[in-house]
């Protein structure tokens, strides 16, 4: 009897012997039943397989009628404005993964790895041409971040595919298989730019870091699909931004059409109730103002001694009453803090509660943050603000003077045991002096700093009442993690557990990896905090910023269950906190880019020099050496953590952003100067104010782009996140500020002096949690209790 075939190989067969591959090919051996590939590979004539291709499309009526209906005119769509998708069961992404695995693997050479990379190239030919294409952009577009250096490496592997195990008139000629697949380009060779080539002169590299920049440009189109199909969009670019209650009143009242139908569904109520609630606010936060100044003003004529008067109690009352009634607010409509009033104020406290912060660690003498403030007040009182850190419409003294450390300036040796004190005994000096001396010395901005020293809420020293908070923290690092393991401001996290009550959750990120994979670690840590049934904020650092943004938006765009972690009462998503925040790029990435592209192509040329000295043998296995390391995992691995620099990586990344509109964004930023300038990070910090023109940064990321929002992509998330972005002063401090024990090894004896890395670790979590819990964003654990949370 006849023996049954299987469904694979009945496959198989189908796709071997389909007549449309068929009819492409022009070379078919006698003794030998080409592939796929090789059919494509052997083709000669391609404008006869474009005519091909154009005759099969003439024949689509049918499908359009299907696809667009029974009356649809030609003038409606066109077969060609489809996307093909194939009927592979693997998708590009699939192909994509299986491919780079082969090319990547140590066994390459191996027959196993050569066969199985046979038949996803065949795969690849017996789809339509887009699927390749596709294939393609997911290598160099891991989770739709392009990057045409990760795909120029892979192209340069695949074009010397190992065929070893294949006899000569079997292998795939895969210059002409990719040009088959990308008409219109032309795939450059090797020997083409070896020593002796046509192209000799011209860089090899940069022709197919051409190459493949213009594919991932040509997968657009599949990019925009996929997305569409994977990711769940709760609005359209051209729907309204979500603004308060208050806002749409205000429209409303002066005849402006506002469309509420795609707005987030809050619980409906009176707007009489509402508008009471916010006058009441206002009117509260004004008396507390005007007994503020009054308080204030007794504290001068007193030498500011003491807060414990009867006047600065009753004006510390009264804003204990207006930050209840802003919390009243924020749950009657919680896009309330949203308006301009509310984020004013708001954004007073979170500032207020920075200097509390610092204020407490120096009469607790937490850590060595009284040695840090009189190094940083040193610093501050012999650095007044350069032509470096001038806010000038002109940049013409940036291009003649661009050293953040002005070379010019003579060097100061300071013995440790013989430099001036003020904070080591803060029990000599006055609160309100003591306040003074904090100022000056933190905040980077003189505006920022006169507002803040005429501010009542600074002066008064507001705390929160004590007790435990119903709240969870998740924190994601920056590039260079241990993750879960790491050690960042791991004495604040246990002071905050001890003090508040509030667990911390480290995700288990990776030292530069891509987004996805350190979005899904931080989906990991969120699916541990809902399981705890408490509230959570987000805690980014630098890169961990993008990330945890990432992430969110993962899960917003993901299915129901994702969506339901970050928008459940008791256990969502209520606050988020960016520290030196990098998702919007950093100037290092581009110009370490151009600087990587440029050494490449010098080496190229000095190895084509040597050619003349060494055999081919020695030439080739160098170059197999240099495909192998460009191909490995590590490398790969660092290109998609180094993508989120770049501008490309970042522009993917916010285009297709979505992020939930109720919920506040602080952030911390800081730019650097002499006295806060750590040895190690001063080549680091000159090379960034040189290549971008600018000193207003922080070793890496400039002032303007650490926010929280946005910068240069401009759609409807962004103005949502824009409108969350509650901001924060800026601060004297360099981008390592949360780190101690991580840099140990790169301390100095300067370092020492300068306090360079003993600075406050408290400022970066707990302002943000105080001001969160004083408007209503977090709750006390016996209030949650209460609720029954």
């Amino acid at each position: 009897t006849k023996k049954k075939r299987t469904t694979l190989s009945t496959l198989r067969g189908r796709r071997a012997a389909a007549p449309q591959a068929n009819a492409l090919s022009e070379t078919i051996f006698e003794d030998f039943v080409m592939s796929p590939a090789s059919r494509v590979a052997s083709q000669t004539n391609l404008l006869k397989q474009e005519k091909q291709a154009q005759e099969k499309i003439s024949q689509g009526k049918k499908l359009r009628q299907f696809y667009i209906g029974e009356d649809a005119t030609p003038t409606d769509i066109t077969i060609t404005d489809r996307y093909e998708l194939g009927d592979s069961l693997l998708g590009p992404q699939d192909v994509a993964i299986l491919l780079q695995a082969g090319l990547t693997s140590s066994m390459k050479a191996s027959t196993v790895v050569q066969l199985n990379q046979r038949m996803l190239l065949d795969l690849m030919a017996s789809q339509p041409r887009s699927f390749a294409v596709a294939v393609l952009a997911e290598i160099g577009m891991p989770g739709g971040q392009g990057s045409s250096r990760g795909l120029a490496s892979a192209l340069m592997s695949l074009l010397e595919l190992d065929q070893s195990s294949f006899i000569p008139a079997h292998r795939l000629d895969m210059h002409a298989l990719l040009e088959s697949w990308l008409p219109g380009f032309k795939i450059p060779r090797r020997e083409d730019y070896l020593a002796g080539g046509r192209w000799a002169r011209q860089s090899f590299y940069e022709a197919i870091f051409g190459v493949a920049k213009n594919i991932i440009e040509d997968a657009e189109r599949y990019m925009a699909l996929k997305g569409h199909i994977q990711r769940f969009r709760h609005n359209v670019e051209t729907d309204p931004i979500p603004v308060p209650k208050e806002s749409e009143l205000e429209m409303i009242n002066v005849g402006i059409e506002y469309d509420k139908s795609s707005m987030p569904k809050f619980p409906s109520l009176p707007p009489e109730k509402l508008s009471e609630a916010i006058e009441k606010a206002k009117d509260l936060i004004s008396s507390a103002d005007r007994q503020g100044e009054i308080a204030i003003a007794e504290l001068e004529k007193s030498n500011g001694k003491t807060v414990d008067s009867e006047l600065c109690k009753t004006a510390i009352g009264i804003y204990q009453e207006a930050f209840d009634a802003c919390a009243a607010v924020v749950k009657l409509d919680p896009l309330s803090f949203q308006a301009d009033w509310f984020k004013q104020f708001y954004r007073r406290n979170y500032d207020a509660l920075m200097v509390k912060s610092l204020y407490d660690n120096i009469m607790e003498d937490v850590d060595k943050v009284r040695s840090w403030m009189d190094a940083l007040r040193r610093g501050a009182s012999q650095v007044a603000q350069t032509e470096n850190h001038n806010f000038m419409k002109n940049s013409s003294i940036l291009l003649n003077k661009l050293n953040a450390i002005e070379e010019n300036e003579p060097e100061i040796e300071l013995q440790e045991e013989s430099l001036p004190t003020f904070f080591a005994n803060p029990e000599k000096h006055s609160q309100q002096e003591l306040i003074d001396a904090i100022i000056d010395a933190v905040f980077f901005n003189k505006n920022e700093q006169e507002q803040l020293m005429k501010d009542p809420l600074v002066r008064l020293l507001i705390p929160n009442r004590p007790g435990h908070y119903n709240f969870t923290v998740i924190s994601a690092m920056g590039v260079i993690t241990e993750g879960k393991h790491g050690t960042e401001l791991e004495a604040a996290i246990k002071r905050l557990y001890k003090e508040r009550g509030i667990t911390t959750i480290r995700a288990d990120t990776g030292t530069a990896r891509s987004f996805e994979f350190n979005a899904s670690k931080i989906e990991d840590a969120i699916i541990a905090a809902v399981n705890l049934k408490k509230p959570f904020g987000l805690l980014g650092y630098s890169q961990g910023c993008a990330n945890i943004l990432m992430c969110e938006s993962l899960l917003r765009s993901g299915t129901p269950l994702q969506q339901k972690f970050l928008t459940t009462s008791n256990s969502g998503l209520v606050c988020r906190q960016l520290l030196f925040s990098a998702a919007n790029g950093s100037v290092h990435g581009p110009s370490t880019n151009a600087k990587v592209q440029r050494l490449i192509a010098m080496c190229e040329d000095f190895f084509k020099y040597q050619q003349g000295y060494f055999s081919r043998a020695f030439i080739t296995f160098f170059l197999e050496l240099l495909n192998n390391f460009m191909d490995s995992p590590p490398f790969q691995n660092f290109m998609g953590g180094a993508q989120s620099f770049l501008p490309e990586g970042s522009k993917a990344f916010w285009r297709e952003g979505q992020h939930l509109p109720q919920v506040p964004t602080c952030v911390l930023r800081g730019v650097m100067e002499k006295h806060t300038t750590p040895e190690s990070l001063e080549m680091i910090s000159n090379v960034l104010t040189k290549q971008s023109g600018s000193a207003l940064h922080d070793s890496q990321v400039h002032v303007y782009d650490a926010v929280g929002h946005p910068v240069y992509t401009k759609n409807r998330n962004g103005r949502v996140l824009e409108n969350c972005d509650m901001g924060g002063a800026v601060q004297r401090c360099h981008h390592w500020s949360p780190l101690d024990e991580e840099v140990a090894f790169l301390k100095t004896k300067r370092d020492a002096i300068q306090g360079s890395f003993d600075c406050a670790k408290d400022r970066h979590v707990y302002p943000w949690i105080d001001v969160n819990v004083r408007f209503g964003f977090i709750e006390y654990a016996s209030e949650a209790k209460k609720a029954g949370k």
